[in-house]
């Protein structure tokens, strides 16, 4: 029953995605900020601020959302160890050219005395894996039309890349470029989210289910992406001096009001974000006379900007 009830939203999805290409042939597709010119304020949410992370570097700040949904129990244990003040003064210690950039304790990857390694405080060591999920009808979801390499669906999901195995009944959030994973050993329980690491690179989706995705940047990948890349192997830094400190990581609900990060992200259950990734698809200007018809799970971006309605704050 599930496979069929996939396979009929697949041919519908389809179909419509199909129709507005054929109608509109030759006519120029709207820009996307033309889109979200349009877009209502109720396509548009408020990150809840229990899922915000907010790090600060010296070069500036960057955004996380978590997400529960897909990996609660990693989610949950990030944020005893944010509100244990663990991430304050670490750094980041791994750039890797075209794949991550993580950040945690470096005494853990270096070699150094074992007893210099910052404990967890409350948070826990060992985290059950959390590589996929069963899937949910519940959750919203608006698929993309055009396959995948890696996974016999693909689409979004609260904002976030989501692929899907009818077959198998599980989900998981895909290794996408500004996705957040948990940095593990080889036992699959290690990743605790005391390491974690941000794409920066071409999507690695062959990390897909073996790692504990947990969130996306939403603001600052260029703090991440632009750094000098480590000249170690896998990109660590060989010297303190590389490496780029973590000034602090808060939870938005635990900053006072006036200071918790004031964004919205366009919903992508939302028509304008159906229509965007249509104009992804079958881009038509003066620059693009031959639009590809079709895109990949990993070159849509989802839009966010700066707090400008009382948004719904319904993912």
């Amino acid at each position: 029953m599930l496979r069929c009830r996939h396979l009929v939203a697949a041919l519908v999805l389809t179909s419509l995605f199909a129709l507005p290409a054929l109608a509109d042939q030759g006519k120029p597709t709207p820009t996307s900020q033309e889109l979200l010119t349009k877009s209502s304020a109720a396509e548009w949410r408020q990150p809840d601020p229990n899922n915000l992370l907010v790090m600060q570097l010296s070069s500036g700040r960057v955004l996380i959302e978590l997400a529960p949904d897909f990996a609660p129990l990693h989610a949950a244990n990030i944020r005893t160890l944010v509100r244990e003040h663990y991430f304050d003064g670490l750094a980041i210690e791994r750039v890797q050219d075209n794949f991550v950039t993580q950040w945690g304790d470096p005494a853990g990857n270096d070699g150094s005395d074992p007893a210099r390694i910052r404990p967890l405080g409350k948070a826990s060591s060992t985290v059950a894996p959390e590589f996929t999920r069963p899937i949910d009808l519940k959750l919203p979801w608006t698929a993309l039309p055009d396959g995948d390499v890696y996974a016999p669906e693909v689409g979004f999901s609260k904002g976030f890349p989501v692929a899907r195995d009818p077959a198998s009944g599980q989900e998981w959030l895909t290794h996408c470029y500004g996705m957040v994973g948990v940095g593990r050993d080889n036992g699959p329980e290690t990743g605790s989210g005391s390491e974690l690491y941000a794409v920066i690179g071409q999507a690695p989706r062959r990390l897909d289910r073996n790692l504990a995705v947990v969130g996306r940047v939403l603001e600052g990948m260029p703090l991440l992406s632009g750094l000098p890349r480590g000249p170690a192997p896998m990109g660590f830094y060989t010297h303190p001096a590389q490496r780029t400190a973590i000034q602090s990581v808060r939870l938005a609900a635990d900053l006072p009001a006036a200071q918790r990060p004031s964004i919205e992200v366009l919903r992508t259950d939302s028509a304008t974000f159906t229509a965007l990734i249509e104009a992804k698809r079958n881009r038509r200007d003066a620059f693009y006379t031959t639009p590809a018809g079709k895109v990949d799970l990993c070159g849509i971006d989802v839009p966010m900007r700066a707090a400008q309605t009382a948004a719904s704050t319904k993912p």
